[in-house]
């Protein structure tokens, strides 16, 4: 659970600086005030306060938790989890930590991503409205990302030096985006997607051959 603490001559003062390092509102967290000193006889001295805000845990948050928590324990794993709630995306992030995680995120990630899948429908399974909820594990997303940018500029470096289209092997969606995005403002070439799941692939072309734009 991510919280702050923060020291100030009120606990109201304290409490301000706490949100908006957090940015987030007061009906948004749970506050304890840790110290609260005042003048001595009323005349000496500063009153002085400290207190520690911490986020209150969304229900669909602790949903997705109480869910990974069954499925590890049950693979014999002890595992803890970091979460984060992106309120603009409606997001909710789960850094899963522990050891042998490996088998956790599986061959490319297929494991990682089934049981986001599976996280995902049991989040949303009594909620109003939908709320993504993204799984990590060893950081393996943001270094999957990594490769992928990698990748898609040294196709795109081909494309241009042969002035040819580069097709990369399928990916999955999520890989896709990455690719897409990664070469959307890369000079001398354009990027879409052709083929059908689970064998979708991602097309780098070079401008003067350029066909269609479907980049999913």
């Amino acid at each position: 659970m991510k919280f702050v603490e923060k020291r100030a001559k009120t606990v109201d003062e304290a409490v301000n600086l706490a949100l908006e390092e957090l940015k987030v509102s007061i009906g948004d967290v749970n506050i304890e005030i840790l110290e609260e000193t005042k003048p001595l006889f009323g005349i000496l001295g500063g009153k002085e306060a400290k207190v520690r805000v911490s986020l209150k845990e969304r229900e669909e948050t602790s949903a997705a938790c109480d869910f990974l928590k069954n499925v590890t324990e049950k693979l014999g794993m002890k595992t803890e989890f970091d979460t984060s709630y992106n309120e603009d995306e409606e997001r909710i992030k789960v850094e899963i930590k522990g050891e042998g995680l490996g088998l956790l995120i599986g061959r490319r990630g297929e494991t990682l991503d089934a049981l986001q899948y599976l996280t995902n429908i049991i989040v949303n399974k009594k909620t109003d409205s939908y709320v993504k909820v993204t799984l990590d594990a060893e950081n393996y997303r943001s270094r999957r990302e990594e490769a992928l940018v990698v990748l898609a500029k040294r196709m795109a470096d081909k494309a241009v030096k042969y002035k040819k289209n580069m097709i990369i092997e399928p990916k999955n969606p999520y890989e896709r985006r990455i690719i897409h995005e990664a070469l959307q403002d890369y000079p001398g070439v354009t990027t879409y997607s052709t083929g059908e799941e689970p064998n979708r692939k991602v097309v780098v072309a070079y401008k003067g051959n350029a066909g269609g734009y479907e980049r999913k």
